[in-house]
């Protein structure tokens, strides 16, 4: 399958640098330098928009509601050059799928559109990871043919986690996706609950990253 990604971002340096990896992973890519060249694109038969928060003369944000009032199942990563918590709870609010912060890893970029792509339309019903058997549609998780019972919540993060491996994952992240934006807790809420879950999963792969987060390798 030929995935269709649209770009829009002013700095055309870098615009094009994003472009040109894509295309390299076997992505068919459109660039767009202006909001409103891109607003004219704002229907294309695309399978991701990539779009950059502050543009020439409108609001990444802007055109984000363009998109999803006429595709609301559009897949939609934001990328800013500021490293604002603001920024990214307004993403986050908004419904985009991730969030990319200037300077960015142009490999972790394409790691994180290879992994929304996949969960977006691959979408498989079994998982198989680390000798684990997943059925994602029954919420059922296998070990050698014995079920293991886990928690609305320590599902829920499991899921998280295979939806983004790979990725280096910040415990504010799983907050927000996991628990939502609404969580007034203890942020060791998540450290409870992986901690349960790698009791029960022993031989899941989840890795803590000290200081930032944890990795499912």
């Amino acid at each position: 399958m030929l995935f269709k990604i649209n770009i829009i971002d002013d700095e055309k340096n870098l615009n094009d640098l994003v472009r040109t990896y894509l295309e390299k992973e076997g992505y068919s890519v459109c660039s767009f330098y202006t909001y409103d060249e891109a607003l004219l694109h704002k229907d294309d038969d695309v399978h991701l928009w990539l779009i950059d928060i502050m543009l020439d003369k409108a609001s990444g944000f802007e055109l984000f509601n363009e998109i999803k009032a006429s595709k609301p199942k559009m897949p939609i990563i934001f990328m800013s050059a500021r490293d604002q918590e603001f920024d990214r709870i307004i993403g986050l609010e908004k419904g985009s799928d991730d969030y990319i912060t200037k300077p960015f890893n142009i490999k972790e970029v394409i790691l994180r559109i290879n992994n929304l792509l996949k969960r977006a339309y691959d979408n498989p019903s079994k998982i198989q990871i680390d000798g684990y058997d997943i059925d994602l549609e029954k919420r059922r998780v296998f070990y050698n043919n014995n079920e293991i019972i886990l928690t609305t919540k320590e599902y829920d993060l499991l899921v998280y986690f295979l939806n983004n491996k790979g990725l280096a994952i910040s415990r504010e992240q799983v907050l927000s996706k996991v628990w939502d934006e609404n969580y007034f807790g203890s942020d060791r809420v998540v450290d409870d609950t992986l901690r349960r879950l790698r009791k029960k999963m022993p031989e899941i792969n989840i890795r803590t990253i000290y200081g930032f987060g944890y990795r499912l390798d």
